[in-house]
């Protein structure tokens, strides 16, 4: 039988992958927006703005995930 935190792995695992795959989607249609508003996605002024932009907006979400986080381990004391 299958022990409950082998299953929660392979569930973790399984997320993350999908997690990446979602990821890797989402970098092809930023890159193709990026095109369609500077022309090329090749320059590199358009490479590191495109990383600013996304870094920028993984750190809000980031940031909004931990604080959610701290209201539901608030919620459990």
């Amino acid at each position: 039988m299958v022990s409950r935190e082998y299953l929660k792995t392979m569930v973790q695992l399984a997320t993350t992958g999908f997690g990446l795959v979602a990821a890797l989607a989402w970098n092809e249609a930023i890159k193709a927006l990026f095109k369609e508003i500077f022309g090329t996605t090749s320059g590199i002024i358009s490479l590191f703005t495109y990383a600013v932009i996304v870094t920028f907006i993984v750190v809000i979400i980031t940031k909004k995930l931990g604080k959610l986080v701290e209201k539901v381990e608030e919620k459990k004391e």
